[in-house]
């Protein structure tokens, strides 16, 4: 049997899905390239002879904090486990010392990464074709699709100039702009601290303006929050979006533990305390609303992943943030260096320009050409280097001319080699 490919569903003709597809592949054609594409924790802060001690970590947890039995241990590992997870009330506890949150256990929701929360929470607020989803713009791809997969209108609102993040005087006239047109503005998606692809960070008093924007517009803040413990030097720690909330309950905060542990655990959670309306008197969380759609979808996140991520929140004694302090500083030195190679390598007069996060794994070039698939094939092919383009970053278009690095997954020595490569690349593109 053939399958047409018009008669499946659109998005697998999407160009976003075929613009990542092309990514991986020209990674694999070009293996020995210096490669700023992949936005990857380094792998020299992981450790194999380590899980094995984590995951005994948990299970003295299982047996001497909680007093469970043999066969509770086994059945806690073994089994299907609970919907929202295991491992709520360690994570509550993490949020509690690096971010001040004061988060009821009952209110999360442990998911396969944090692009499984993204996925639950889109289905959920999103309830018919008039609901409308915000994005900062240039937005994360795994958002866009997932709004892709679920046929949901994306809306983009531009990011501040001056990498100042989402701007919330523009995320107000976009509300303004959908009701007009009869659509209701329902959430709006964004990263506050170095964002993907950007790099932008949202500063104090715009976080605030934002919250009250969303109170004004009655929006939810979807808050993702991977990269933040990993400023560079001196860069003040900013409250979540979520820790400045209070008692509105105006955010829904994803996090994931893929940047801060290891990806290959492939956990992540959902911090949603929004209070349901049942009806009939009856109330309950957000939380409870997603863990149905988590139950039709990967049923339970796999226990003995919560469990070697468990066992890490507990070795950590209660917060990450003091736990990733040594990759956090390995990625401000390379951050540090690529800033520093791309001053070298165009001097003033280039016209090649570029923004200077204070933090994250990515900083994005604009370049006098188009920076685009045929592009990038080339500058592999002939140079040897490999970049992400930032058009399929723009849900309605732009970012043509513009390039993303990211320099998390790279000694620094391949940092320097790269930009001269690169360098190398944007002279003869250029000519």
């Amino acid at each position: 049997m053939t399958l047409a490919l018009d008669q499946l569903h659109g998005s697998l003709s999407a160009p976003l899905l075929d613009a990542m597809t092309f990514l991986n592949e020209v990674t694999a054609r070009y293996p020995d390239a210096v490669s700023f594409a992949p936005g990857r924790p380094h792998e020299e802060h992981f450790d194999p002879a380590a899980i094995p001690r984590h995951l005994e970590r948990y299970l003295r947890h299982l047996r001497e904090d909680r007093g469970m039995g043999e066969d509770e241990v086994r059945r806690e590992l073994f089994q299907y486990g609970r919907t929202k997870g295991l491992i709520g009330e360690l994570i509550a506890r993490t949020l509690a010392a690096d971010e001040g949150l004061d988060v009821d256990p009952e209110a999360l929701v442990v998911t396969v990464g944090a692009q499984e929360g993204m996925l639950l929470v889109l289905r959920a607020l999103c309830a018919g074709p008039e609901d409308v989803l915000l994005v900062a713009a240039p937005c994360y791809v795994g958002v866009t699709g997932a709004a892709r997969l679920l046929d949901l209108t994306v809306r983009p609102v531009p990011e501040a100039p001056g990498g100042g993040g989402l701007d919330p005087e523009a995320l107000a006239a976009a509300a303004r702009q959908a009701r007009a047109e009869g659509l209701r503005p329902r959430a709006c998606y964004l990263v506050p601290d170095f964002a993907n692809p950007s790099g932008a960070s949202l500063p104090v008093e715009a976080r605030k303006r934002l919250l009250a924007v969303a109170e004004e517009h009655d929006l939810l803040l979807v808050e993702d929050n991977p990269y933040g413990f990993f400023r560079r030097g001196g860069t003040p720690v900013r409250p979540t979006l979520k820790a400045l909330d209070g008692d509105r309950r105006r955010v829904v905060h994803l996090g994931s533990f893929a940047k801060t542990c290891f990806p290959g655990a492939r956990v992540g959670y959902v911090v949603a305390d929004q209070r349901v309306d049942r009806g009939g008197g009856r109330a309950g969380l957000l939380a409870d609303e997603l863990a149905k759609l988590k139950s039709m979808t990967t049923v339970n996140t796999p226990a003995l992943s919560q469990a070697v991520i468990g066992g890490m929140l507990l070795e950590a004694d209660r917060g990450l943030r003091a736990a990733t302090a040594g990759a956090a500083e390995f990625y401000a030195r390379n951050l540090d260096t690529l800033l520093a190679e791309l001053e070298r390598r165009f001097p003033p007069g280039s016209p090649v320009g570029w923004n200077a996060p204070d933090g994250g794994y990515f900083a994005v070039l604009t370049v006098p050409f188009d920076a685009d698939e045929k592009a990038l094939d080339r500058c592999a092919r002939e140079y040897g280097v490999l970049w992400t383009p930032m058009a399929p970053f723009y849900p309605q278009g732009g970012g043509e001319r513009s390039l993303r690095l990211s320099c998390s997954y790279l000694t620094e020595a391949r940092i320097v080699d790269g930009v001269g490569r690169l360098a190398a690349f944007v002279d003869g593109a250029s000519r």
